[in-house]
């Protein structure tokens, strides 16, 4: 059991990662996040990941979402606009809290560390402590 628990970590953290590549790219450029992902998958390599299914279930999720989750993220980042977050820990955030409201199978610890985790590889040095707080709020809070 430990050696599959093992193996999905870094398979569900480059999940995350690519998702947030998508979401990244659809919120820089204006588009919706589903159009930006087929493109995306149209030029990876085959055969493809495994851990592709879980990406694409992420950035479908959030966009299908996206309006909840930016309500919950804005009620909760005190004093801070969505449109002033760097586009990384807003989408960041974004990918956490579709996790911590909708993914049951993810423990809520997990969703916001790992969101922590890949805001100290891709972000500023205050976004750990800052996806940390607001995360650390709504699960708190809003998947009551």
């Amino acid at each position: 059991m430990a050696e599959g628990a093992k193996q999905q970590m870094p398979a569900r953290r480059k999940a995350r990662k690519r998702a947030l590549d998508v979401l990244f790219e659809a919120d820089l450029r204006d588009r919706p996040p589903v159009e930006v992902l087929a493109g995306y998958l149209e030029r990876i390599e085959k055969p493809r990941p495994e851990h592709l299914d879980y990406a694409i279930g992420l950035v479908e999720g959030v966009a299908g979402h996206l309006d909840r989750i930016d309500e919950v993220i804005a009620s909760y980042a005190e004093g801070w606009t969505l449109d002033r977050m760097p586009a990384v820990d807003r989408n960041l955030a974004r990918i956490a809290v579709y996790e911590l409201l909708y993914v049951d199978e993810i423990d809520d610890a997990v969703a916001i560390s790992e969101a922590v985790e890949l805001a100290r590889q891709m972000s500023t040095d205050d976004s750990p402590r800052f996806l940390n707080g607001i995360l650390g709020r709504i699960a708190e809070y809003a998947t009551r």
